[in-house]
């Protein structure tokens, strides 16, 4: 009697304001309305899914939607109030609605709810790892946890946005659809347990939790919201609505007097992600969690040469341990170096099916280490976060000579870092570039296009005592060539190959094999291939960064090249550099050499 008094009761009432309430921050956070921050759909939802609206222009008209949500969930007992909790929240303050068990009925949702600890939500970052020079361009996670106890993540909840990518599809149609929004995205809830298996343990990547601010009131409306969210689609775009960019627009759904969307988010990457939360005022705490790779780098580091050999070998034969070789360390170096062999095994078989070689391996090691005394612990300092490096674009001005020519060059690269830019809050070793665009004048060709790099990736992944894999590089554009004597064409290219690299300190040298398919306009043969080698060097400080390479390649057309150069780069502040570069190419009996400096500026 008292649900059918009540339900009467609101349709009794007069209409509210709704046009007033759907203007406000908290309903068009709820729709997921666009302010502004992408181009596409602006004043729409983002939501691309008709189960998400109960009204019939819901996704262009939020006023609309929250008139038909009134009416849906004004009646006690709704099946509705199930369906959008944090809707009903919502409609129950700004109204005045008051029952003391609006969701009594809603048994699935508070199943759900009992699971989910609300005491912090913290952005995790997973950093870049060599073995992917993509995942430079990142991804980001929230964490649900019941406490700030390290502890406690043990139980802590995943909540992840990504694409809904089919199995079949091969990579260059992922990155196809990707790019052209060609998938739906959708939020999951899981253990977070798997994510740190997965990041840290499988994929060896470092990474960086960001406590925010928000209390248990604000965590409720996100946790609400992530119900409504089940199944929901979304468009995924590669470079803006992506996996940080959706987290953006749940983290102001929990505040939305959040400034996160008020600007244009042409590239989303996971850094400015992080970026826009400091700007918002919303980063509590940084914590920085080491993958197993890098704790293993920073024990083996403590050792020098002839223990590392050590470790190595007794990884592989733990009777090692028995020898007068191992013996005569003192105990202190035994541990350590029986460690790093332990840690080394772990890392080595740390997927597939259990092996009891292994096991045994293992358990003879972890005794080795048990009854040696420890040295002193000497914790490895966390490298710099990744949102105190330069700014995700560039810019630059330069002026140089080529062959006699004065000219002056200008450009603009979306994103993001090569090697011989500044290091700091970057992978060692590890670049990746995104439409790269070079132009060029000169007194005698006019403004011309000198270069454009659709994609531009190097893994200089290095090899050690412990570890040995495979650096590659792949590379994919449009280039000035050489075709006669001091005359250039402009053709397209794709070129890539695998290698291997070293690491002394701040010094990598590396080799690859080289296989180049290229085609000059107007140029016969229509397409080359061609087929070589590249070795070079590159020192990469945090002061100062420079290299060396030389690339041979012989084409299956009769005709070779041959190209050397140097690059030096200064860092003037965390957003400026100076970028100098000399190089000499040959090909047939003919050759050109060009040096040139330019200004640099980075920016988000």
């Amino acid at each position: 009697m008292c649900a059918l008094v009540c339900s009467v009761a609101v349709h009794a009432a007069p209409a509210p304001d709704l046009a007033a309430l759907a203007a406000t921050e908290r309903w068009q956070a709820l729709m997921h309305v666009n302010p502004g921050a992408t181009l596409r759909g602006v004043g729409t939802s983002y939501v691309d899914d008709d189960d998400f609206f109960l009204a019939a222009d819901g996704k262009a008209d939020p006023a609309a939607e929250l008139r038909a949500t009134w009416q849906a969930l004004a009646p006690a007992a709704s099946p509705a109030r199930c369906r959008f909790p944090a809707r009903y929240r919502f409609l129950a303050e700004k109204l005045g609605w008051q029952e003391p068990e609006p969701l009594a009925h809603c048994d699935d949702y508070k199943a759900w709810r009992a699971q989910m600890p609300i005491g912090r939500l913290v952005l995790v970052f997973p950093a870049a790892y060599l073995n992917s020079p993509s995942s430079m361009f990142g991804h980001t996670l929230l964490r649900l946890d019941a406490s700030a106890e390290p502890d406690a993540v043990w139980l802590s909840r995943a909540i992840n946005f990504g694409a809904q990518a089919g199995g079949a599809d091969n990579s260059l149609f992922y990155i196809w659809r990707g790019l052209a929004g060609g998938y739906p995205g959708q939020f999951s809830v899981t253990s977070y347990v798997e994510k740190i298996r997965d990041y840290a343990f499988v994929e060896n990547r470092d990474m960086w939790e960001y406590a925010l601010n928000l209390d248990a009131d604000e965590i409720d409306w996100v946790v609400r919201h992530l119900w409504e969210l089940r199944g929901i689609n979304f468009d995924y775009y590669f470079f803006d609505e992506n996996c940080s960019f959706r987290l953006l627009e749940l983290i102001k759904v929990g505040r939305p007097t959040a400034p996160l969307m008020t600007e244009l988010r042409f590239a989303e990457l996971p850094v400015n992600t992080v970026r826009a939360l400091y700007d918002a005022d919303l980063v509590a705490q940084r914590r920085y969690r080491p993958s197993k790779a890098r704790e293993l780098e920073a024990l083996a580091a403590r050792l020098d040469g002839d223990e590392r050999a050590l470790a190595a070998a007794l990884r592989e034969d733990t009777s090692l341990a028995a020898t007068p070789r191992f013996e005569a360390y003192p105990p202190p170096r035994r541990h350590l170096i029986a460690q790093v062999a332990y840690q080394a095994l772990r890392l080595r078989n740390r997927e597939g099916a259990r092996d009891p070689d292994v096991a045994r391996k293992s358990l003879a090691l972890l005794r080795v280490v048990q009854r040696n005394p420890a040295p002193p612990d000497a914790p490895a300092s966390p490298p710099a976060p990744p949102e105190s490096g330069h700014g995700t674009q560039m810019a630059n001005i330069g002026v140089g000579r080529r062959n006699g020519r004065d000219f002056l060059s200008f450009g603009y690269r979306l994103t993001y870092h090569d090697l011989f830019d500044p290091m700091t809050g970057f992978l060692p070793g590890a670049a990746i570039e995104g439409l790269d665009v070079q132009l060029r004048i000169d007194e005698a060709d006019g403004l011309a296009l000198e270069r454009l790099d659709l994609v531009n990736i190097r893994s200089l992944a290095p090899r050690s005592d412990f570890v040995k894999p495979i650096s590659w590089f792949v590379h994919a554009g449009l280039e000035q060539a050489p075709v006669a004597h001091e005359r250039r064409a402009l053709g397209g290219f794709v070129q890539g190959g695998p290698g291997a690299s070293w690491r002394v300190g701040d010094l990598f040298p590396y080799v690859f094999a080289v296989a180049r398919l290229e085609s000059v306009s107007g140029e016969e043969p229509g397409a080359a291939l061609g087929g070589g080698a590249e070795a070079g060097v590159a020192f990469q400080a945090e002061s100062v960064q420079w290299g060396l390479h030389a690339r041979w390649l012989e084409y299956t057309a009769h005709f070779s090249r041959l190209r050397t150069g140097i690059t030096a780069n200064l860092p003037l502040s965390s957003e400026n550099a100076l970028r100098g570069e000399c190089s000499h190419e040959t090909w047939q009996r003919d050759a050109v050499t060009g040096c040139s400096v330019s200004f640099r500026h980075f920016f988000d």
